[in-house]
């Protein structure tokens, strides 16, 4: 853990060089790719020793597959490799090195790498392969019209921005900020003539990096110093169990899992700003006219901390994995797109039971928080007064939820997370399902409508999240302001 911080913080200071001394206007791509590479490899090899050659070995063979398969079908052996390449890696350290070990370990970046090669592998399908009319307007503006070189493709996997802790970005992202046309525009007109081509200034990281380091500070002193004093395990205590009242229990239980939060907070901001101090993660400037560098930010602390409903929990948490399970699953699952969207989140993560506990629970939790909200909340947002009292209620059970959903995560082990579940009497889960069968969910309907009525919340995103976060640019400035629409960033750079 003392060489993942120290590799981060060493990767921050080299991203603020990288961005100083090999930017885009003064250096090729070429040497922006290699040095982004051999940094990578650098830091993984240091943090990990030689177990890194497991990202060389997994990304080298999935770009051979990808070479000799073929544009048709390389996106299905890609994953089903990544992902097998990974789960063997999961089983050997969990059941044959460290059961139950919370400390770094090689697999953790294994799990982005794995998600950056299955989601370059359906970009390239789509964007040679499919007719541009079957896609979906997401996948159009993701899809790839050239299989990348190897250094391009080392680069993206490996590069030192995002090689220990993410996040996740699309390839197009990527290239986009080596090459330069991160801020190469082009507006429309009012007038609805042509597109005027447009060069906006390089905006400034600095203030967005200051703000999120001083996040990671708070979360970094809130773990050193509260999450030890709340541990978890203690919700499965037989003294405290069997003195406790069920209110005091379920307060413990919520502020427990809250003090378990601020590790990944800190983990993931500090990767963030990593990426952000090298010139990458700008997504647009607001109407007011403030830079927003969130692009490939994971999180949003202040989101998942008041979130009134299961849904915008989720839509806040580990954000980029929540898009990419949309983009490589549930968009493309041609049946049970929900039940196999969980399946794959659950193997992706790893092989302790816990997590498919944690999955299972989270179908039925899901499932009944949308059955709620869907029949009961229009009869409580018309007066602001009742709609208040209706979001207490809701954020304090939401809270309750999450927190008995994902006890077993944390635990890992089956027989401890049965303890927890047997000393609430499974009452959760029978709520669940008291309130299915006296609920109706909305019926699955194909295209646009399937999307709107039963999207799972482990996709995570909002409609207008989903089309300005990932496949828009927003280009607000002062002069285009009230004349620009959000428009497909990449329709706008000439390729």
């Amino acid at each position: 853990q003392v060489n993942f911080v120290v590799c981060q913080l060493f990767a921050l200071l080299a991203a603020v060089w990288f961005r100083t001394y090999l930017h885009s206007s003064k250096t090729s791509p070429f040497i922006r790719h290699v040095v982004a590479t051999l940094l990578g490899l650098y830091l993984a090899l240091f943090c990990f020793g030689w177990y890194a050659l497991h990202f060389v070995i997994q990304s080298g063979i999935s770009y051979y597959i990808m070479i000799i398969i073929g544009v048709e079908n390389m996106h299905k052996y890609c994953f089903v490799f990544a992902l097998g390449y990974l789960t063997v890696c999961q089983i050997t350290r969990v059941y044959i090195f460290d059961y139950g070990q919370y400390s770094a370990d090689f697999s953790g970046p294994m799990m982005i790498i794995t998600q950056k090669i299955t989601s370059l592998a359906f970009e390239i399908h789509d964007g040679m392969f499919r007719k541009n009319e079957d896609l979906t307007p997401s996948q159009r503006c993701l899809a790839v019209r050239r299989m990348p070189s190897l250094l391009e493709y080392l680069s993206y996997n490996c590069n030192f921005m995002g090689i220990l802790a993410g996040p996740l970005c699309s390839y197009k992202d990527y290239i986009t900020f080596i090459e330069g046309r991160s801020y190469q525009l082009q507006q429309s007109e009012a007038n609805g003539k042509e597109d005027t081509k447009y060069e906006q200034t390089d905006p400034s990281p600095n203030i967005a990096v200051a703000q999120k380091l001083l996040v990671c500070g708070l979360s970094l002193l809130f773990h050193m110093t509260i999450t030890k004093t709340l541990p978890v395990e203690y919700n499965i205590d037989d003294h405290f169990r069997a003195t406790a009242s069920w209110p005091v229990r379920f307060f413990y239980l919520y502020v427990s899992l809250m003090a378990a939060r601020p590790k990944y907070y800190f983990a993931w901001t500090l990767a963030d700003a990593i990426n952000n101090a090298a010139g990458f993660g700008f997504r647009c400037y607001d109407k007011n006219g403030v830079t927003r560098w969130d692009l490939i930010s994971n999180l949003r602390i202040q989101q998942i901390e008041f979130s009134t409903s299961f849904k915008m929990f989720l839509d806040n948490w580990n954000i980029q994995t929540a898009l990419w399970l949309k983009r490589v699953c549930y968009e493309r699952a041609t049946f049970s797109p929900t039940i196999q969207t969980f399946i794959l989140s659950a193997i992706w993560h790893g092989v302790y039971p816990g997590y498919y506990l944690t999955f299972l629970t989270g179908v039925l939790m899901t499932l009944a928080a949308r059955a709620i909200r869907n029949n009961i909340r229009h009869y409580f947002v018309e007066s602001p007064a009742v709609k208040v009292c209706y979001d207490i209620i809701t954020w304090m059970a939401t809270q309750v939820a999450i927190s008995y959903t994902v006890v077993p995560f944390v635990l890992l082990s089956v027989k401890p997370s049965f303890t927890f579940y047997s000393s609430c009497y499974f009452c959760l889960h029978i709520a669940s399902i008291l309130v299915l069968l006296v609920f109706p969910l909305k019926r699955t309907q194909k295209g646009i409508k399937k999307h709107e009525t039963v999207q799972p919340v482990w996709s995570k995103t909002l409609e207008e999240e989903n089309l300005l976060q990932k496949n828009s640019y927003s280009t607000t400035n002062n002069s285009f302001s009230q004349k620009q629409e959000i428009t497909c960033r990449y329709q706008a750079l000439k390729q």
